[in-house]
């Protein structure tokens, strides 16, 4: 049986190796064993911040709405208890766009949270 060598394989898998370590630093971009640690921690953090991205988004959304209930003299947790008793089914994007690009709409929206937080007398 003939003895088999590792060309092509071998080139393709530099190749992949130099294609994925691209925009690295020194070591990190020239050095196989080096590029090849660079690749699996960048992996690490790649996969830890697509969820890390989401609750930074989330605290944005709620940061924004905060400071539109502050605006009109309304607590955020009263603003979204008051929404959820008055049957507003809103989420936190939609709320914070709302309190953007439409602040009289969001005026009524925290009027009737207000008003449905309040009506309820607060459970013992």
């Amino acid at each position: 049986m003939p003895r088999v060598r590792k060309g092509a394989a071998r080139t393709q898998a530099r190749r992949k190796l130099r294609r994925q370590a691209r925009g690295y630093f020194g070591a990190n971009r020239s050095q196989p064993y080096r590029a090849i640690d660079a690749i699996i921690r960048a992996g690490c953090y790649a996969y830890r911040d697509r969820r890390q991205r989401k609750r930074d988004i989330r605290a944005l959304w709620i940061t924004r709405i905060t400071a539109a209930c502050r605006m009109r003299g309304l607590r955020y947790s009263l603003f979204m208890n008051g929404l959820r008793l008055a049957g507003v089914k809103l989420n936190r994007k939609m709320l914070s766009q709302i309190a953007i690009e439409d602040p009289k709409l969001f005026d009524q929206l925290a009027a009737q949270a207000s008003k449905a937080a309040t009506a309820t007398p607060a459970a013992a």
